[in-house]
């Protein structure tokens, strides 16, 4: 089996499974949205652009900065990297915030 063809994905959902311990880990790579953006053109890299959604316990009594600090810590390679991560969307929430928007979202139905 040859090296992976998504090295920073692989990267991200190893460094974000091992520290957060997330119940839900979905990953985007929205790159191809951006690749005509002028800040990319020479850039050879399929993996520059993310959206992440991780719910995890880890966020608990954290606000939304907080939780993005988090993120941008284990990434801090992937997002230094020529060719890394230019640009990290997060959505971060705990269980039970995704339940009650999960609540609020059925009862707007």
């Amino acid at each position: 089996m040859g090296p992976s063809t998504t090295p920073i994905e692989d990267a991200i959902r190893a460094k974000i499974s091992e520290a957060l311990k997330p119940t839900n880990l979905e990953i985007y790579n929205d790159s191809h949205l951006h690749s005509h953006h002028k800040a990319m053109q020479g850039v050879v890299s399929k993996e520059t652009h993310f959206r992440l959604v991780i719910i995890s316990d880890a966020f608990k009594s954290k606000m939304q900065p907080a939780r993005h600090r988090m993120i941008y810590s284990l990434l801090k390679d992937e997002l230094a990297r020529e060719g890394g991560i230019h640009a990290l969307q997060l959505r971060t929430k705990t269980p039970e915030e995704e339940e009650r928007t999960k609540v609020q979202d059925a009862g707007e139905q």
